[in-house]
């Protein structure tokens, strides 16, 4: 498949990228809004020119803040354009920077929309973040003659081989690429073997590695754990995907029989399931409690599960926990950030699938840091010894720490690859 075929697909798949809209707007209204986005239709004068950055969702919104506010400091008189994909990164830009950026949603790769935001926009320079490549986006960007920049790159060897099927699209993509910064020698690796050039990369770590801890997340947490009892143990499983929760709620069941006072922290990753998983806890038998709704002091003091249905507080949850398990790894989907919880000093467990996350799994592993979980069946047996084993807990988050400190310094890396192009 080439570009041209590519664009022509586009243009067919026009409709149901309504349909899809539509169908994702049953759980999530938001969906349903600012369409005129998606398509490149935009309001208002166009722009002289903005520096653009894009990440698609939340977790990539985060990891890319502390270059959005280098950005902000050092070119104060620059408009920065913030893209997101999600209502949810979306709703995370807003509630993060305000006004102070200009955040749209970014339009399908539809050749025809691409020229519209381009031309409305009119950026000086692309910033994208790990696997946003559009080939559209890039080609059109590198006839304008705007940089393009991938930060904090990861390929996984799955990605790859599904890339590899499409090397008449993709390698031409990435050779008009300005740079890559990848956060490791395989990700690089993979990139180089798809036609990216070899000058046009560097090994840059994870800025994930650099986040910050805010002292009042512990203190919040604490005072969280004195209203369920300060006595009582607590285990999060945090950005659980359907078909999860069911394994986590069959695995707190087991445990509760060893372990009564245990209270169940659960975070759905998508806030569209918090009716639907407050409704299955209690369907279970569990007292639960929503962290969205005002509860009384016994209603807290007799919590079984506690579901975190607010957005932007899981750094503050993870900080309640004896153990964090992150989720989006008893599935096919990759994972999510396990450097979250071990930058607060919690241990942490996942499951089989991690292949987003494969080398930061494989650092921590290495450094006896993580638990990995192979079969659903054996999470309550781990939990478990985990849970009577305050020594073992104590020693993987020492260790997950260690890891955590040793790797950072990827964000002032990748801003000095970032200058080279503003």
């Amino acid at each position: 498949m080439n570009r041209t075929l590519y664009g022509l697909l586009w243009y067919i798949a026009w409709p149901f990228a309504i349909l899809r809209l539509l169908w994702r707007s049953r759980l999530a209204p938001a969906y349903r809004q600012r369409w005129n986005e998606r398509f490149s239709f935009f309001k208002g004068p166009a722009y002289a020119s903005t520096l653009w950055v894009h990440t698609v969702s939340v977790g990539e919104f985060i990891a890319a803040t502390p270059i959005i506010k280098r950005l902000q400091a050092e070119y104060p008189n620059d408009t920065l354009l913030i893209t997101t994909m999600t209502p949810t990164g979306s709703a995370r830009v807003k509630e993060t920077f305000g006004d102070s950026v200009v955040h749209v949603y970014l339009p399908y790769d539809i050749p025809c929309a691409v020229k519209r935001f381009l031309q409305h926009f009119k950026p000086r320079a692309a910033i994208f973040m790990e696997t946003e490549l559009w080939p559209n986006y890039i080609h059109y960007c590198a006839v304008a003659k705007i940089p393009t920049i991938l930060i904090n790159a990861r390929l996984s060897a799955k990605s790859a081989q599904g890339y590899a099927r499409f090397r008449t699209l993709i390698t031409p993509m990435l050779k008009e690429l300005s740079y890559v910064a990848a956060q490791a020698q395989p990700d690089a690796a993979r990139f180089v073997d798809l036609g990216l050039p070899e000058d046009k990369i560097s090994v840059t770590g994870s800025v994930k590695f650099d986040m910050s801890v805010d002292p009042a997340w512990h203190e919040q947490a604490n005072q969280l754990r004195q209203q369920w009892g300060a006595e009582r143990r607590v285990w999060i499983a945090a950005s659980t995907h359907a078909g999860e929760d069911e394994i986590m709620l069959c695995a707190y069941k087991q445990l509760k029989t060893d372990c009564p006072d245990l209270v169940l922290v659960l975070v759905p990753r998508h806030p569209e399931r918090f009716d639907a998983m407050a409704k299955l806890c209690t369907e279970t038998g569990f007292h639960c409690v929503r962290r969205s709704v005002p509860a009384t002091e016994d209603d807290l003091r007799k919590v079984d599960i506690y579901l975190g249905d607010t957005m932007g507080e899981l750094k503050l949850l993870y900080a309640t926990a004896d153990i964090a398990l992150v989720a989006g790894s008893f599935r096919p989907i990759g994972g999510h950030n396990i450097l979250e919880p071990a930058a607060l000093g919690v241990p942490v467990v996942v499951g089989p699938h991690m292949f987003n996350f494969a080398e930061i799994t494989r650092l921590l592993l290495e450094a006896q840091g993580l638990v990995q979980v192979e079969e659903p069946e054996s999470l309550p047996a781990v939990m478990h010894a985990l849970l009577m084993d305050k020594n073992k807990r104590v020693a993987l988050a020492d260790q997950a720490l260690f890891v955590v400190k040793q790797n950072q310094g990827a964000t002032e890396k990748i801003w000095m690859f970032i200058k080279r192009w503003l």
